[in-house]
């Protein structure tokens, strides 16, 4: 899917970016598989049915959290990794709630351990940016986690490039560096590109973005009326969704979408994700589904040839950011 796209710009070939591994070697997939729906929307058939689909695609990554179903979906991931451990990249999360300090990272990843039912995570996560706690202690945990063999690299998630920044300098102290993002990104939430992407590529650091189907938008399910149930999904449901996915031209660019799919004879998730993972090889696009039948859009993205024009016909279905600074003369 990204052969064609290394070459596309001089941000994307300047990347150091080290690939993740597995315990193996294996080297982490091209797409990660979001397991927030096992437990809550997905049940424990349908998580095993998604899980054994995601494999037979290849993809090795696969992301949880503690706060994910109360710890359903870490329970569930857990028992179905059994098998094949050591072939595969998985990460969990900490400190959504609760705070970034020590004692909590530590209470909820033993937690988590447990639920997972393993001594050890590949990936952990900061869950987002604690304001009310010194960095130094959230990094100085996660590195005497390191040092017990309990976690393999330190994540971030929902931080902001300043952030990620402070976290760099901050963890010098402890030898400790970020090897991975996690922000939002897709057609429709393009923010990531100002700052985010280009330092994450200049720092070496991988990046798994969520939401690259926009929250469902990007699919064509809320291109229509109401079901007569009501609901259509988490944009019907939840109102953060409505707020975050609300402006009349996002409507408008997944309408875009499902014209230019159409007209390709391609589902329009699968350009949403293929059209993520383009930006860079370093950017491995987190997918998520309630059912098989929902996954298959995205695992096809494996399958498209995101060429350099495709890529910018994707990308002028939405306005591009603006950029960090006010000298636009300047800009390409």
């Amino acid at each position: 899917m990204r052969a064609n796209l290394r070459a596309m710009t001089d941000l994307q070939t300047s990347a150091r970016t080290t690939p993740l591994t597995s315990l193996d070697g294996t080297v982490a997939s091209d797409l990660a598989f979001g397991t927030m729906q096992f437990g809550g929307r997905a049940d424990a058939g349908q998580s095993a049915a998604m899980y054994d689909a995601c494999r037979a695609a290849g993809i090795t990554h696969f992301d949880t959290a503690w706060i994910y179903t109360d710890g359903t979906s870490e329970e569930i991931l857990g028992q179905l990794i059994k098998s094949e451990r050591d072939s595969l990249l998985i990460a969990t999360k900490v400190a959504y709630t609760g705070g970034a300090g020590a004692q909590n990272i530590r209470r909820q990843f033993d937690q988590s351990r447990r639920r997972l039912s393993q001594d050890m995570v590949d990936i952990l996560y900061l869950h987002r940016f604690d304001p009310d706690t010194d960095l130094r202690e959230s990094l100085e945990c996660l590195a005497s986690l390191r040092e017990a063999g309990q976690i393999r690299y330190l994540g971030l998630s929902n931080f902001a490039a300043w952030q990620v920044m402070k976290a760099i300098i901050a963890g010098q102290t402890f030898d400790l560096r970020p090897a991975i993002l996690q922000p939002m990104y897709s057609l429709i939430k393009r923010q990531v590109e100002v700052e985010i992407l280009p330092m994450c590529a200049d720092q070496g650091i991988a990046v798994a973005p969520y939401s690259p189907l926009g929250g469902g938008m990007l699919t064509g399910k809320y291109s229509n009326a109401p079901h007569t149930n009501g609901s259509r999904g988490r944009l019907d449901e939840d109102p953060r969704y409505a707020e975050r996915y609300g402006q009349k031209w996002m409507q408008e660019t997944a309408m875009d979408l499902i014209t230019l799919g159409q007209e390709m004879d391609v589902a329009p998730a699968s350009l949403a994700v293929a059209w993520a993972a383009a930006y860079g090889a370093n950017v491995t696009p987190i997918i998520s589904a309630r059912s098989v039948e929902q996954l298959r859009p995205s695992l096809a993205a494996l399958d498209i040839d995101m060429t350099a024009d495709l890529y910018a016909r994707v990308s002028a279905l939405s306005p591009r950011p603006a950029p960090a600074t006010d000298r636009l003369e300047e800009q390409k």
